[in-house]
């Protein structure tokens, strides 16, 4: 039986390199962001920071919390078929409903955590979407408070506690496959 598996965490926690690990070993990627992405595009506003929050807060406004597991649920059920899925970028309590409802027991969160320090140095090192320290905790508290992320964050069915190396990440990964 194929599998549903959204990697969760905060920005910087090393969440895309999980969801790299997971489409190495054959699963297929629903990346929520996407759904910003175009949105921004369709828009014809710049890729920035400010306008990416702007654009999640307001296509949850508009369509709710639960707007990017709606907008992506048909590319997942198709992967589905013939592949495990990993989702990046599921934030909110109700994007989370939506995807249990959906698949049931198919569906598992994986969270990446690392500490506060940790994950605002990676992030000022990152080569895409570079962030200041203040740019990095304006989005923690942007995400806790608008987003509706601490949710699926304590609901986790497994934590990886990702603090040292990206070889140790894997290795952890690699335990839970």
């Amino acid at each position: 039986m194929n599998r549903v598996v959204a990697v969760i965490g905060m920005c910087g926690s090393g969440k895309s390199e999980a969801v790299k690990f997971f489409e190495v070993n054959g699963f297929a990627k629903v990346y929520f962001g996407s759904v910003v992405i175009e949105e921004m595009m369709s828009r014809g506003l710049e890729i920035s920071e400010k306008n990416e929050r702007y654009i999640r807060e307001d296509l949850r406004r508009e369509y709710g919390m639960g707007v990017m597991a709606i907008k992506s649920i048909d590319k997942i059920r198709n992967f589905l078929k013939t592949q495990n899925v990993v989702v990046e970028s599921l934030y909110s309590w109700e994007e989370f409903k939506i995807l249990k409802k959906e698949f049931g027991d198919e569906f598992r969160l994986i969270c990446i955590y690392t500490t506060k320090s940790l994950r605002y140095k990676r992030l000022t090192e990152r080569p895409f979407r570079p962030l200041t320290n203040a740019e990095a905790e304006s989005r923690d508290v942007s995400e806790i408070e608008n987003l509706d992320k601490g949710g699926p964050i304590a609901f986790a069915d497994y934590t990886v506690v990702n603090n040292s190396t990206l070889d140790e990440l894997k290795m952890k990964l690699k335990e839970y496959l």
